[in-house]
């Protein structure tokens, strides 16, 4: 079933709500995680500090997706 809005199929949901480990996350949804710019996301993934994969596309600005994983390992390696 696709989501009229976006017009996207939902992503898988664990029981607790979030996206499945496996699941891929857009720039803007890892900026709002995260609380950066998705410009800043970006970066972070054209200087390799954040895995990424890379979509093909044919605008002028790449698209990317982002491992659940990746972002719980940055998150765990960064929490106070």
């Amino acid at each position: 079933m696709r989501d009229k809005k976006k017009n996207r199929i939902p992503r898988p949901l664990e029981k607790s709500g979030t996206p499945a480990t496996g699941a891929l996350l857009t720039v803007e949804e890892v900026s709002k995680q995260l609380r950066v710019d998705a410009t800043t996301v970006r970066r972070w993934i054209k200087n390799g500090a954040m895995d990424a994969v890379s979509l093909p596309h044919s605008d002028k600005r790449q698209s990317y997706r982002i491992r659940q994983a990746t972002l719980d390992a940055l998150l765990a390696t960064s929490a106070i």
